[in-house]
């Protein structure tokens, strides 16, 4: 897989601003550059707790929920 792309920062001056946006436009300096991180890895990272949550039985989730009030509340 290829890796995920990051914008490169802007500059806040627009004179700079606009020489950069002309760079870009011309092909002199890309748009984005790897941020080195792994493109499926990222994706699977959005889905989260939703994935794993959906992967779990109505007992496994109830605990966990259990567990972590507990932590909340300081209860035991």
């Amino acid at each position: 897989m290829s890796m995920a792309q990051k914008r490169i920062p802007r500059p806040r001056d627009p004179v700079q601003l606009g020489k950069l946006m002309v760079d870009i436009m011309t092909g002199q300096v890309p748009d984005a550059v790897e941020d080195g991180k792994d493109a499926g890895a990222v994706a699977m990272g959005r889905k989260g707790g939703a994935a794993r949550a959906a992967s779990m039985t109505k007992e496994q989730r109830t605990e966990i929920a259990k567990k972590g009030a507990a932590k909340r509340w300081g209860t035991s």
